[in-house]
């Protein structure tokens, strides 16, 4: 039951109906729901700016009206709770999607989506404190999902002073976990650079700086870069930390590897940071 529930939830993210052996009323007609919003969610992503606002609410609004009937009739499918959740989610109705989301959390409490669902609500509405807990949840029951540690790392980051305040985190004991989730989730997302990308980055948070161990990161994942423009990305951090440990000369040589015309802003920013150290060294 438990297996069904989630590849039920997660129709919104692989945007394809599941097969399911005996198949209830319920499950096929929240099926049937999900397609609709499917449908509605893509046809808003073609029409871009052009969007038929008052065309889209109309829509929504027979998609939850079909959710509350479905849910009148099923009043404990915990599945329904979550489709509706994550829909009402999407157009910013966040209170009611909490609610929601909280009710699929009492009928099934092992459901990782919804812990993570309802700790990125609690985030947003900035209470990084209480979603912690429905994180670690999520964590715990599905550890091999990257996007919960994903989750977690940047939770902690932008949630910091409130965990500090909290008085029950140290911030080098609070930023190392950050970098300890940001690198099981690159670890677990071997394939994808933005993953790593993103854990990379992470250093630049760190106070005090770690640049060395930073520049080690940073060599790391030029090794990942699989385009010519990913690759001029890491070597311009790469330059940019360099100025930080004082190897101006290693710096400019790693930034004329940097050739992309779409970098030219930020490789000129690091370009002034040469100059301002090689003149503060003249006085």
């Amino acid at each position: 039951m438990i297996f069904r529930l989630l590849v039920l939830c997660a129709l919104l993210a692989v945007g394809a109906p599941p097969r399911l052996a005996a198949e209830t009323l319920a499950e096929k007609s929240l099926k049937e729901i999900v397609e609709r919003q499917k449908q509605l969610f893509a046809r808003a992503e073609q029409e871009g700016d052009g969007l038929d606002e008052g065309r889209f609410m109309a829509d929504a609004k027979n998609l939850a009206a079909s959710y509350d009937i479905l849910i009148q009739k099923n009043p404990d499918f915990a599945a329904a709770y979550v489709a509706y959740g994550l829909f009402l989610g999407k157009i910013d109705m966040n209170k009611q999607a909490v609610a929601l989301l909280l009710k699929a959390n009492r009928l099934d409490p092992n459901i990782a989506l919804v812990k993570n669902q309802l700790a990125k609500h609690l985030a947003e509405d900035g209470k990084p404190l209480d979603a912690l807990p429905y994180l670690m949840s999520a964590i715990d029951l599905e550890p091999k999902e990257p996007l919960y540690h994903l989750h977690l790392a940047k939770l902690l980051m932008e949630g910091r002073d409130e965990f500090i305040r909290s008085g029950e985190w140290k911030r080098e004991a609070l930023e190392q976990a950050m970098l300890d989730a940001y690198r099981r989730a690159a670890d677990l997302a071997a394939g994808d650079f933005a993953y790593a990308y993103q854990q990379a980055k992470a250093y630049y948070e760190l106070d005090p700086p770690r640049w060395e161990e930073a520049l080690g990161v940073w060599q790391t994942l030029e090794q990942r870069a699989a385009t010519t423009a990913t690759r001029q990305l890491v070597r311009l951090h790469q330059a940019n930390i360099l100025v930080k440990l004082d190897r101006v000369v290693d710096a400019r040589a790693r930034l004329d590897q940097v050739t992309d015309l779409q970098l030219t802003a930020e490789k000129q920013q690091v370009l002034d940071a040469i100059a301002a150290k090689e003149a503060a060294a003249k006085k």
